[in-house]
Parts: C-alpha cells; sequence; structure tokens
C-alpha cells in the first residue's frame, strides 16, 4: 500500500536538481568560513540523524562556552524573500530533533546551546562576494522539549 502510494505521488514531489544542491553546498562552506571568521570553532557538519533531522552544522563558542546549532539557508537573490524567512516552523522542529539527539550522544554536555541561521545570498559564479548574515539565537526550544540534565 506504502509502495502505491509513494509512486502515485511521485510526480507531485518537489525533487531538488542537482545546480540546486550545488548552490546549497557553497552556501553551507560560505557560512562556515563566516562562522570561522567571527572566532567559532565547527565541530561538525552535516549531521544526520534521520531522513528530515539534519544540522547544517555545530560549531563552539568558547568565549561564551556555547554550543551553536547553525542552519544555513541560501538564496541567489532576495527578490522574493529573505533566506531566514523559509525557516518555518516544522524546520525548526526537525533542526530542534537533530539537536536534541546530538546532545543526548555527547559525554561532555555544554554549559549553553543555541540556535543560529546563516543567511547566504549570492551564486558561486556571481562577481561579487555573497552577503553572508549570521543571525544568532532565532529560537529556543520549549522548556518541556528541553534535555533534562
Amino acid at each position: 500500500m506504502r509502495e502505491l502510494l509513494a509512486r502515485l505521488l511521485a510526480p507531485f514531489r518537489r525533487r531538488k536538481s542537482p545546480k540546486h544542491l550545488a548552490l546549497g553546498r557553497w552556501g553551507e562552506e560560505q557560512a562556515a568560513k563566516a562562522l570561522r571568521r567571527e572566532g567559532l570553532a565547527i565541530l561538525a557538519r552535516n549531521v544526520r540523524f534521520g531522513p528530515r533531522e539534519e544540522l547544517d552544522a555545530v560549531a563552539y563558542e568558547k568565549e561564551t562556552e556555547t554550543l551553536v546549532f547553525v542552519e544555513t539557508r541560501t538564496r541567489a537573490s532576495e527578490a522574493f524573500v529573505r533566506p531566514i524567512e523559509t525557516v518555518d516552523q516544522k524546520k525548526r522542529a526537525h533542526v530542534s530533533r537533530a539537536a536534541k539527539s546530538y546532545l543526548r550522544r555527547l559525554r561532555r554536555k555544554p554549559k549553553y546551546f543555541r540556535f543560529d541561521v546563516v543567511e547566504v545570498v549570492g551564486t558561486p559564479d556571481s562577481p561579487t562576494p555573497p552577503t553572508v548574515r549570521h543571525v544568532k539565537n532565532v529560537w529556543t526550544l520549549p522548556r518541556d522539549a528541553r534535555p533534562d540534565w
């Protein structure tokens, strides 16, 4: 039954083109460079815990002893919407679940953690450098969903 439903719905599913995926990978690289310039240490990239639960980057901010879960959003332009506006409630829930899975696996728990979004606007073949904006503490976990340590 599930296979039949998947075949029937397949033509209506949005497929990511190789060009779209390449733009995303490029944007994640630009975001990692920007985070390093700001003094954050990149601990991991593209950490998956399931089909939808992925962390684009996990960083550590030494000055504040904060573990930072980073969602990167890349767009060729801001003609229609700012990249951060595409991080909807559903995406936040997926990233939050992945972050909780990541935290559970740590031997040494961080003092603090937060969720940031890095916006990258541009393309790899553009003559001008991309615009990169790091927006800190975009959302928090609800009290009932916080880790208990």
